[in-house]
């Protein structure tokens, strides 16, 4: 009995997916930037949300302010569901935020906004936290991404973007060399 328990035990703790997934189920009450919102659930909490596997530009780069725009156009005030399982280290929820497709009200909630960003070009897919996805979702965030840059659609457009992760860490050494001073 002990080996089933045991089997049981182990079959669990490695399976990944909806069990080990919680969701949040609200409205997009504020955007932050093209890749954090606000969700207010049904219980009236406030819910960061940062979106999964993607980075958007920083405030100081090109293209922030379009790809908050597009997000902001295409979640803020819309009745959304976030799968999650995992904070990252400012205790943002780090997640899929799904809603429903804009001509259809009706329709279930099936619009991945990370993948809604890259394929308009205002996001990168961070492929540091690709193992977080699905198999199936890798495809998809990895294809969005190599359609907007081959279309120069968006951030693409620019001849050598810079990623936001590299843009914090140049800012972190520039601010570090003039603090030294």
């Amino acid at each position: 009995m002990s080996m089933v328990r045991y089997l049981l035990v182990l079959g669990l703790l490695l399976q990944t997916g909806p069990i080990l997934a919680d969701t949040i189920a609200g409205r997009v009450s504020g955007i932050s930037d093209g890749a954090t919102v606000i969700v207010m659930d049904n219980a009236r909490i406030q819910h960061r949300i940062r979106l999964q596997a993607i980075d958007a530009p920083e405030s100081t780069q090109p293209f922030s302010k379009e790809s908050k725009q597009h997000l902001s156009a295409l979640a803020l005030g819309k009745e959304v569901k976030v799968e999650w399982h995992q904070r990252d280290r400012y205790g943002r929820i780090v997640g899929k935020l799904v809603l429903q497709t804009p001509p259809c009200p009706a329709c279930p909630k099936t619009l991945d906004a990370g993948l809604a960003q890259l394929e308009a070009g205002l996001a990168w897919w961070d492929r540091d936290y690709r193992r977080k996805q699905s198999l199936a979702d890798q495809g998809y965030y990895e294809y969005a991404e190599f359609d907007a840059k081959a279309r120069r659609i968006g951030l693409w457009q620019d001849a050598a973007p810079i990623p936001p992760w590299e843009w914090r860490k140049k800012s972190r050494t520039v601010a570090s060399l003039i603090t030294s001073r």
